[in-house]
């Protein structure tokens, strides 16, 4: 694909992430995505979506021709996802910020419909800046949201950080965590897979520049 320069570097930090999910851990298919028992993905960091229309293309949410049309004026393919254009996907996003919240709602929303479906969002460390991320993480603890899953790519980017690292800032809140190579798809397998009963998080660490 060719387009902003810029939004490389983000397409090719989530590829493995996002291959291991609809491959092998994403209860949702091009046939299943009105099921409201389907599980849910969400790209919060949606501004580099390009590793993203890959991997639907190659699940047969999209076709792979469309591929070529990537960011031109009438493409449906997008610097940033839209819902509205792009079958699978369940939310226009890449405003830093918003994807986590939406996802908390979305998984309480699951939960009071009654769905076996759960919730998945992937954000960037960058993001988690925003204010709007420590409230989502704060009530999603208070709340027990048990089916809400979030991917934090850790490549190093974020301004201020944490004291102790990511997972500690979901832990202090409550969530279960756990660190892993974001490059390695047995390790994210055994990590998106783990069994948990309040909000996970799961911080994929990338080393930027590789």
């Amino acid at each position: 694909m060719t387009g902003d320069e810029k939004h490389e570097w983000a397409a090719a930090s989530t590829i493995d992430v996002l291959w291991v999910l609809y491959d092998q851990v994403l209860n949702v298919t091009p046939a299943t995505v009105d099921d409201p028992d389907r599980d849910r993905f969400l790209l919060s960091k949606g501004h580099g979506p390009m590793a993203y229309y890959a991997v639907l293309a190659e699940k047969g949410f999209i076709e792979e021709s469309i591929l070529d049309s990537w960011t031109s004026w009438d493409s449906p393919l997008g610097q940033h996802p839209d819902r509205m254009l792009v079958p699978g996907v369940e939310i226009s996003s890449g405003s830093l910020g918003h994807g986590l919240p939406i996802a908390v709602g979305t998984a309480i929303g699951q939960r009071i419909g009654k769905s076996r479906g759960r919730t998945f969002v992937l954000v960037g460390d960058g993001e988690l800046d925003e204010g709007s991320n420590h409230e989502a993480i704060a009530v999603a603890a208070r709340l027990g949201v048990a089916n809400l899953t979030a991917i934090v790519i850790d490549n190093q980017s974020a301004m201020h950080g944490w004291p102790g690292g990511i997972a500690r800032r979901f832990a202090v809140e409550g969530w279960q965590t756990t660190e892993v190579d974001g490059r390695d798809h047995g390790a994210l397998f055994t990590a998106l897979t783990a069994p948990h009963d309040r909000p996970y998080a799961v911080v994929a660490k990338i080393e930027k520049g590789y």
